[in-house]
């Protein structure tokens, strides 16, 4: 199976302008995310990004590298355009497109390769994505916790920024003890013509009101399968967040 990873990556933000080129003990946070993307057992590592400053820096340190238009309303939307732009420029054609978030820089390659795996055991498999099993109550009711709840088949449900699904009959102190709650982490894998036809659907109604993309795939009919990880999710989104990414490499 040909793999390729896209890592979207702006250096707009608001909360931290320039982020990907942030110092995280002795490496940028975008080159930390590639050389852990090309650990995992795939064809090739991408960024994508609509900044130049970005674009030099991954080349010098010989990372590869598609510029695309400033204008994307979504990261998911940069990875069309990137993967479109390397199929023009003679890419073969891959079966799976990953895409791996540019502030993740202890993404594991096991994260990687589980969901990639979702296609291998089901062919038919258009879209997958990762969870990661919730042990505290302060994860569980935050909103900025998105939770996914699964089929038996591994299929997504739906995902939440409220704790699902509810336990009428029991307390909240204990619902962690009599019902496994999932974290959903932001590594998605596509088939190319899914990629490109998420791309086309407008906004939807549980979109808007959860503030959450995947649920416009959803509520379009598009299913997700999901893969399990035991590895947490250590995103940077803040200046702050450095310092805890640096005592996290010390540890």
């Amino acid at each position: 199976m040909r793999v390729l990873v896209l890592i979207p990556s702006r250096y707009a933000s608001t909360r931290f302008p320039g982020k990907p080129l942030a110092d995280i003990g002795g490496q940028s946070m975008i080159q930390r995310v590639v050389g852990q993307a090309r650990l995992a057992e795939v064809a090739r590592v991408v960024v994508a990004t609509d900044d130049t400053r970005i674009a030099d820096h991954v080349r010098g340190f010989g990372g590869a590298v598609v510029l695309t238009r400033p204008d994307h309303p979504s990261g998911t939307d940069r990875l069309a355009e990137a993967y479109a732009t390397l199929t023009a420029a003679g890419d073969a054609p891959y079966d799976v497109v990953v895409n791996v978030q540019g502030d993740e820089p202890f993404i594991q390659p096991s994260q990687i390769e589980a969901v990639v795996e979702c296609f291998r055991r089901n062919p038919a498999a258009q879209i997958a994505t990762l969870v990661r099993r919730i042990d505290s109550p302060e994860s569980l009711f935050s909103p900025h916790v998105v939770k996914c709840v699964r089929a038996l088949d591994g299929r997504a449900l739906y995902f939440s920024r409220q704790p699902i699904p509810y336990q009428r009959d029991r307390p909240t102190a204990e619902w962690l003890t009599h019902h496994p709650y999932w974290q959903h982490l932001g590594v998605y894998a596509y088939r190319p013509a899914a990629l490109a036809h998420v791309t086309t659907l407008p906004p939807s109604a549980l979109e808007q009101a959860e503030s959450l993309e995947q649920l416009r795939w959803l509520e379009n009919g598009l299913p997700i399968q999901v893969a399990v990880t035991e590895h947490a999710s250590i995103g940077i989104d803040t200046p702050e967040d450095v310092a805890r990414a640096v005592a996290h490499l010390l540890t």
